[in-house]
């Protein structure tokens, strides 16, 4: 139960001040560093005159070095965190910086405010720092489309798995997923260079997902007004999302909006056929992007409430009540 406090006191300290640029420009962020690592093993392991077997080796080996590395590293740190209430400051203050429930929703809003202020090319510009999609080419409708896609699947790649696997695991599961998930955002791509290379860090983001991607849709669904109707649109599209994950969020939170999310898109230099998700549901707006947020933040809040709600729980139970 320790470390539900800490992930809980982790999650409010971002709430309020998320990752401050004066922090980052001093000590950068741990992210960063994984990155580092990462491009290491890339400019190392991946060479393009190999084969694909070759390359799909030297990318399980980057998965092992990356994991690997970012597990001792967690493990030599947890043997040296003080039982007690320091323990658990000293540890909530380890976990916050791997949680970007601010950093999301910042860049949302500026989204938002741009299509407001009718700035095409400053939502577009906006958008494109948080989806990979070609955005030069989207409407009002597609970027705000895009936008939402974005904050429901990085609700659960960027503050749900990481809580759960924290709880689950401690310090050593928040290390080992982020490192998946970093590794999965840099090589985990299916393009000439990467598909080979990538394909061990792309598959173990899909299972370290697996869990909290439908954790994160069902929460979306159950914190709507109609959360009946949002858990069977949930349970209906899903599937029809071209990722095992994101299909999971994407819908319960399209569900929930009465929007359509998804659908033909133009990523990578190709035009996809996407099938849409909530399809009946209206072309979202810059207002369903403030209403998006509402709905994200009325997660997290839930989220905190639920957790103290477990924690007192506990407490009673171990005072014999």
């Amino acid at each position: 139960m320790s470390m539900l406090i800490c992930a809980v006191i982790a999650l409010i300290i971002d709430r309020i001040i998320g990752w401050p640029e004066r922090l980052f420009q001093r000590i950068s962020h741990p992210v960063v560093a994984i990155g580092h690592l990462i491009s290491w093993c890339d400019k190392t392991l991946n060479k393009t005159d190999r084969s694909s077997s070759i390359r799909r080796i030297s990318g399980i080996i980057t998965v092992i070095i990356v994991a690997g590395v970012c597990l001792l590293v967690a493990l030599i740190i947890s043997h040296f965190i003080p039982e007690g209430v320091f323990g658990i400051i000293l540890t909530s203050l380890l976990i916050w910086p791997w949680i970007a429930a601010k950093s999301l929703s910042d860049h949302v809003i500026k989204v938002a405010v741009a299509l407001a202020a009718s700035d095409l090319n400053a939502a577009r510009s906006a958008v494109s720092m948080i989806v990979g999609r070609n955005a030069k080419t989207l409407d009002n409708f597609g970027i705000a489309r895009a936008s939402l896609e974005s904050l429901a699947e990085n609700t659960s790649d960027g503050v749900v798995a990481p809580l759960f696997w924290t709880v689950i695991f401690g310090l050593p599961g928040l290390f080992v997923y982020k490192a998946i998930n970093t590794m999965d955002s840099m090589i985990g791509y299916r393009t000439q260079n990467y598909e080979a290379f990538g394909w061990a860090a792309a598959k173990l983001d899909d299972l370290a997902n697996f869990l909290p991607a439908r954790l994160t849709g069902l929460l979306f669904a159950l914190t709507a007004t109609k959360p009946i109707y949002s858990m069977s649109i949930m349970w209906r599209d899903a599937g029809k999302h071209r990722s095992p994950n994101a299909g999971w969020p994407e819908a319960g939170f399209a569900a929930a909006l009465n929007i359509q999310l998804s659908g033909p898109r133009d990523y990578e230099g190709t035009r996809s056929n996407d099938k849409w998700l909530h399809e009946e549901g209206r072309n979202p707006t810059e207002k369903d992007i403030v209403l998006g947020l509402k709905h994200y933040n009325r997660l997290l809040n839930w989220l905190i409430v639920v957790a103290f709600a477990l924690l007192v729980l506990f407490w009673l139970n171990k005072a014999g009540y």
